[in-house]
């Protein structure tokens, strides 16, 4: 029962060199005050990457809620994400690990192998109805580490009047080829096409991989035929000018920002802007990202998994699993995905969602079709090949070199 908490404790020179694979900076002060170290045993602290919500927040009040139902007291802290990743490092160094560590799915891989995160079967923490594809972004080994609480993903938003003028039926884009004749009407009826992030970072490589996955490609092999063609659609629709080039510098942000003036007919972005979609003063549409040869293609997942880290007392085990089951109970997981805008990891869920806003629809579908960028068991190799993908593309949008060497010389380098 107890043999997961004697688990060897990382090294610092692993813990940082997990912490540059990750991209997050090394910090020289410690963390351990706010983890479980002098912790009474009546109080349990949560890490989460929410600094937003402040106290008496939704989710704050929710915190509170979950541990009056333990019988226990939950401190809570809000840290940036990738700051958030270091300190969870650190601390696991320390043997002073928060309770419930709340983490960007990537990162759960690498705290796992880092042997700093429990496994559902040593925690009981019960990930049934938990969509399969979810689930897979907190999976390293063969084993689970933690449960969503939530996700979000890419799809296309589209101005409704735009595509109207230009006469394009939504209904006719199925696939890249009615996609991008779509976009060459709308480019003479004197409007632009679709913006979208290529920046050099990890928000370029997850905005290109719903084309890359929907082209049949896969991370384990940058440089297949497959892998071409969708680096070559992209290229081809700067050179045709569907899409400004501007999307070399864009973030998710600045992209929505050019999508927002009215004057794009599509924009690649997230659930997370359906607030802002809402405030843009134009009718819109969400579209799942289309397959090469039609369907939805597989766009990666964002959200968060709730994980519990190992602790040197076994006994805090029990309480902590209560606390995660909490927050992740059927109408709180409602409650709090509808709070940060995400979509749930459950079909019950899901099916609530819906029902209240008929709108979530093409981010439930485009979610059920979704996939982690660390599943089929890369783990904390893909941070690597990320960096080689947005290389990559910035060398072949920039016209450094063609889609397929970029790709060749990525290919080789993650070698």
């Amino acid at each position: 029962m107890n043999s997961f908490s004697r688990r060897r404790r990382p090294t610092a020179a692993v813990l940082i060199s997990l912490a540059v694979a990750t991209g997050v900076t090394a910090c020289g002060s410690g963390s351990g005050s706010s983890g479980t170290e002098g912790a009474d045993s009546k109080t349990y602290t949560v890490w989460d990457p929410y600094p937003q919500f402040a106290k008496g927040s939704a989710w704050t009040n929710l915190l509170d809620k979950c541990g009056t139902q333990a019988g226990v007291k939950v401190k809570r802290t809000g840290f940036d994400t990738s700051d958030l990743t270091n300190k969870a490092l650190l601390a696991a160094q320390q043997g002073n690990s928060p309770d419930i560590l709340i983490v960007d799915n990537p990162v759960v891989s690498t705290l796992a192998e880092a042997g700093v995160l429990t496994t559902t079967d040593d925690n009981k923490l019960d990930t049934s109805k938990v969509d399969p594809n979810l689930l897979a972004a907190g999976q390293s080994g063969g084993k689970t580490y933690g449960t969503p609480i939530g996700a979000n993903t890419l799809a296309l938003y589209y101005n409704k009047k735009v595509l109207k003028e230009a006469g394009v039926d939504i209904a006719s884009v199925k696939d890249w080829a009615s996609l991008t004749a779509a976009l060459e009407k709308v480019k003479k009826a004197g409007k632009k096409g679709i913006t979208f992030s290529a920046i050099g970072t990890e928000e370029g490589s997850f905005q290109f991989l719903p084309w890359f996955w929907g082209a049949g490609a896969k991370l384990t092999q940058l440089d297949s035929a497959q892998g071409e063609s969708a680096l070559t659609l992209w290229k081809n629709w700067l050179k045709g000018g569907y899409a400004p080039n501007s999307v070399l510098n864009n973030t998710q942000t600045t992209s929505w920002q050019e999508f927002a003036t009215g004057d794009y007919a599509f924009a690649e972005n997230g659930t997370w802007q359906l607030a802002n979609a809402k405030k843009a003063g134009f009718e819109y549409g969400v579209l799942p990202i289309p397959g090469a040869s039609g369907g939805s293609a597989a766009a990666p997942t964002g959200g968060e998994f709730v994980t519990l880290p190992v602790q040197d007392d076994t006994g805090r085990y029990a309480t902590s699993q209560k606390l995660a089951t909490c927050l992740t109970s059927t109408q709180n997981l409602y409650d709090t995905d509808t709070t940060l805008s995400y979509v749930a990891p459950t079909s019950e869920v899901q099916d609530k969602q819906v029902a209240a806003n008929a709108e979530l629809k093409p981010w439930v579908d485009a979610v059920k079709a979704a996939k982690g960028r660390t599943s089929d068991d890369l783990g904390t190799k893909y941070p690597k090949i990320s960096e080689q993908m947005w290389k990559a593309v910035q060398s072949a949008l920039s016209g450094s070199t063609s889609p397929k060497d970029a790709l060749t010389d990525a290919q080789s380098a993650v070698k």
